[in-house]
């Protein structure tokens, strides 16, 4: 189970000293009791590329307030509940007149002695102070679907921390990474492979296996002169779309380059030395064309 303590920010910041805020007022003209929202929290998480193609399930010991267990979230000490504001008589607002140079107005405000909920804890617990919420933390089991990409942020409803007063919990906002991968290169949905061939392979043609990212391989046909740069498309060996959306799962894309040795026995230069007045060794013009179309596209 990972430790995701150092990933936090002010896991406890936010409005109101990390409590959160109000939830909605009610409509038609009359004010209902305030609800309050705990705070939102953020992780990041770092994937790997295996990770994403499948989807992962992580764990995390998470800080955060919790509902207060002494007093059952009510901010009272012993069950002794709540008494109506003396000062907005019960209605969360306080009404105040005042001379304008168009005549009397009135405005409304937030009690500032109930703070909007029209109730007051005479009897405050002594565990939480009269919050209903204390700073503790939780082991929190998070789904991350497959296909996701760096920088998106997977919402997780009702994780965060906990409304003061029994109120509404707030989320947890997972922002995802990615690890660098030494095999692939992502590009969207599609993964890049680069296939290193021999030249015999190359000249002649033959059979190859290449990685997956699901931790597999798949053989590949090798035809003969396959030339550098060409590239090779499996279609649907790629990422999903997140959650279905987009265009559905990519490709896995194999870049093929040539080893050309830097070191021969002698042997093996006289064999190519053989070769170096063959016409099949020097390349026909298509094959210089599609060279030269490569070269001109890539600083195009």
């Amino acid at each position: 189970m990972d430790d995701i303590f150092s990933m936090f920010g002010d896991v406890f910041g936010g409005h109101g000293g990390g409590f959160g805020g109000f939830e909605g007022f009610g409509g038609g003209g009359q004010r209902q009791k305030p609800q309050y929202r705990g705070a939102d929290l953020r992780i990041k998480v770092n994937l790997t590329l295996q990770e994403i193609a499948t989807g992962v399930t992580k764990k995390f010991k998470v800080k955060k307030y919790v509902q207060c267990q002494h007093c059952h979230g009510t901010g009272a000490e012993g069950g002794s509940g709540s008494e109506t504001c003396s000062t907005c008589h019960g209605s969360g607002v306080v009404t105040r007149t005042v001379r304008t140079m168009l005549g009397m107005m009135q405005t409304q405000s937030e009690c500032p002695t109930c703070n909007g909920e029209g109730t007051i804890i005479k009897n405050k617990c002594k565990e939480c102070g009269g919050s209903g919420i204390v700073k503790g933390e939780e082991v929190v089991e998070i789904k991350i679907p497959a296909g996701v990409a760096e920088g998106m942020v997977v919402n997780v409803p009702g994780k965060g921390n906990a409304g003061q007063h029994n109120g509404v919990n707030g989320n947890i906002q997972v922002y995802i990474t990615e690890e660098p991968n030494d095999t692939f290169v992502r590009d969207g949905n599609d993964v890049i492979y680069n296939l290193l061939l021999d030249f015999p392979t190359a000249v002649l043609g033959g059979t190859v296996e290449v990685p997956t990212i699901d931790g597999g391989k798949v053989k590949i046909k090798i035809e003969a002169g396959t030339q550098p740069g060409k590239t090779l498309r499996l279609r649907g060996k790629g990422l999903p779309s997140v959650q279905g959306y987009g265009n559905g799962t990519g490709d896995l894309v194999v870049n093929i380059s040539v080893y050309i040795p830097k070191e021969l026995s002698s042997s093996e230069k006289k064999a190519i030395e053989s070769f170096r007045d063959s016409d099949n060794f020097k390349g026909d013009k298509e094959t210089k064309k599609s060279i030269f179309d490569r070269f001109k596209n890539y600083f195009n």
